[in-house]
């Protein structure tokens, strides 16, 4: 099931980052007191209540502007508030209800979702001021006084849009639905192959660098089988990420990678390897996604019959920290390799998915360590007992062994590369998790 939204929205400087940052209980959100901050939605998951929900925070709404920035932040919120199982509209107990609240009011009543209207800046404690009854006339039920600042009310707040929402549905994508996060620099080509694999134009392409400032889902279903292409925002150097939209762009990029199960990390062909290319397959990694590296405009490239062969080993040079991922020449253009990208799509995901039972496991240990003796260290040697594995996505391996110390960072790649040539596990990352036996073994 996919996590429900909870948008937080209103007019500009009520105080909807301050809460938001309150609610998540990080500094996610920049907080100014100047209007219009926040130009795009950010997002963060929240729990309350034995639930997990996304928070999104919203731009200031202004229904009646002419404003360029203003209107893309109206926009913005819109967007926000269709895709949102609830929302929350912050009002400034301070300024009153504004002729923009209700406006706001009316827009909200009219999307049929339900509201939570939210009274900030209620700061102190006891009887609330007369003022306060005047929010009853926006026509959306009950306020609740909060102050974001202290946190009071927050609990009341959340507490009144958790009661929305239904956790026993299940609205998610099927289960057997691959979904695939489509990741890398701008202008590399990612929104052109996701429109070639669904065949219609779906997401906006243009030769301008960061068309795409959202994360879109778009599903494909083919003879290969169902899949969920996430389209991102490319990912910059953080020096280069000027504009406020663009870089929640950039933290939706690495959200999207968060929720997929296959990474796809698309690379110019033109232009080779990047160190940006480095840091989006680095994070890719660190989550243990299974990963597909998609060498894009292939065919711009003029070759000869050693071309591809040549292009590969720099690129196993380049990615020598992510030695098991595969690579695929393809022209989103054309339509060149397509079938073969869908063909390592499904196969690295079931690598990522391999279970291997602990009999078989502890047979390639036995081997291994009789190949190659475990390290010693001042007349004490490493003992391993046994191995097993108790998650996937990534596969996962615990080893428990009397000296943890004596377990050198070398002869766990050993272990790793032995358990690799015998089950395969290519596209994947592996987890290795040394423990003591008696001190973690519970």
């Amino acid at each position: 099931m996919s996590k429900p939204i909870i948008a937080v929205v209103g007019r500009p400087n009520v105080g909807k980052s301050t809460l938001f940052n309150k609610l998540i209980g990080q500094r996610l959100s920049i907080v100014e007191d100047t209007p219009g901050v926040t130009r795009d939605r950010i997002y963060a998951e929240l729990e309350w209540a034995g639930h997990t929900v996304m928070l999104v925070d919203t731009g200031g709404i202004e229904p009646k502007t002419n404003d360029v920035i203003l209107s893309q932040m109206r926009r913005q919120a819109t967007l926000a508030i269709d895709s949102a199982d609830v929302i929350i509209l912050v009002t400034d107990l301070r300024t009153g209800v504004t002729a923009t609240d209700q406006d706001v009011a009316a827009m909200l009543m009219k999307s049929g979702k339900p509201v939570v209207l939210c009274v900030n800046k209620c700061d102190s404690i006891g009887n609330l001021p007369p003022d306060f009854y005047e929010f009853y006339n926006l026509g959306l039920g009950d306020p609740i006084p909060v102050s974001s600042v202290h946190g009071h009310g927050t609990g009341d707040l959340l507490d009144a849009a958790f009661a929305h929402i239904d956790f026993d549905r299940d609205d998610g994508y099927d289960e057997d639905m691959i979904q695939v996060a489509v990741v890398g620099k701008p202008n590399v080509g990612k929104s052109s192959l996701v429109n070639k694999v669904c065949g219609e134009e779906r997401v906006i392409v243009s030769d301008i660098a960061g068309t795409t400032r959202d994360a879109t889902d778009t599903v494909v279903e083919n003879k290969f089988g169902r899949f969920v292409f996430i389209d991102t925002a490319g990912i910059r150097r953080k020096s280069k990420v000027e504009e406020a939209i663009e870089r929640y762009s950039v933290l939706r990029s690495y959200m999207a990678v968060d929720r997929a199960q296959v990474v796809v990390i698309v690379i110019d062909a033109t232009e080779g390897f990047t160190e940006q290319d480095s840091k989006i397959a680095g994070y890719a990694h660190e989550q243990g996604k299974a990963c597909v590296v998609a060498v894009n405009k292939w065919d711009a490239v003029e070759k000869t019959d050693k071309t591809m062969d040549e292009f590969r080993k720099k690129l196993e040079n380049d990615f020598s920290f992510m030695s098991y991922v595969p690579f695929v020449f393809i022209s989103a253009r054309t339509g060149l390799r397509l079938d073969r990208l869908f063909e390592l799509i499904n196969f690295v995901n079931t690598q990522n998915a391999m279970r291997i039972s602990t009999g078989k496991l502890n047979d390639v240990l036995a081997y291994a360590t009789a190949r190659v003796q475990p390290p010693s260290d001042k007349g004490k040697r490493l003992r391993i007992f046994y191995m097993t594995q108790p998650s996937t996505r990534p596969p996962t391996f615990v080893t428990f062994v009397n000296d943890a110390t004596l377990f050198h960072f070398s002869y766990q790649r050993y272990l790793e590369n032995q358990i690799r040539e015998t089950f395969g596990l290519e596209g994947t990352p592996i987890r290795m998790i040394v423990r003591e036996r008696g001190k973690d073994d519970k």
